[in-house]
């Protein structure tokens, strides 16, 4: 299994939909998960049970996705916040790290308004906070970091595949 974990707006699905393809795996977006079983958006869901509440069924759901068939899985840019999570990542596959800078985020997502963190007056602050607490959590957890600047979405599948197979980890069983 491969996860891919980073910041909001990182590109973990877009990335991780091509990876799949080129791997020939399923793709897996636990976000999209959490929102089947909760029956409607995280933002929603946000709204009403709070920040704790989301992350006890995004344990929940991460630990179901961590298990079983060979897949690529991305995460929630949270997901990293737990120490369950990053345990059953880390040990159940291998975990890439998309590392985008704040500025890079801001330019990408200042106009997506899906996005439950960034719902708030200083949303470039916001990121800049949220790279400082996470950006040593997803060091933790990950396998391979990788820069997710100015390469285009198939460079960078290009790189994880050439990591992967670096590592002995493309190998499939």
């Amino acid at each position: 299994m491969i996860s891919l974990v980073g910041l909001p707006g990182s590109g973990k699905t877009t990335v991780g939909r091509q990876l799949a393809r080129r791997l020939q795996l399923p793709f897996v977006d636990s976000d999209q998960e959490i929102e089947v079983r909760i029956g409607c958006s995280i933002r929603e869901f946000f709204e009403r049970e709070g920040e704790a509440r989301f992350r006890d069924i995004e344990q929940e759901v991460l630990d179901t996705l961590t298990q079983g068939a060979n897949k690529v899985l991305s995460t929630g840019g949270g997901a990293v916040l737990r120490p369950e999570n990053r345990q059953h990542l880390r040990e159940r596959g291998q975990v890439v790290y998309l590392k985008s800078t704040p500025e890079e985020l801001f330019r990408r997502l200042r106009h997506d308004s899906n996005r439950p963190l960034l719902q708030v007056a200083d949303p470039m602050h916001k990121l800049k906070t949220l790279y400082t607490e996470r950006d040593p959590l997803y060091r933790e957890v990950a396998h391979f970091v990788l820069e997710t600047g100015r390469p285009s979405v198939s460079t960078l599948v290009n790189m994880i595949v050439m990591q992967l197979e670096l590592s002995g980890a493309g190998q499939q069983p």
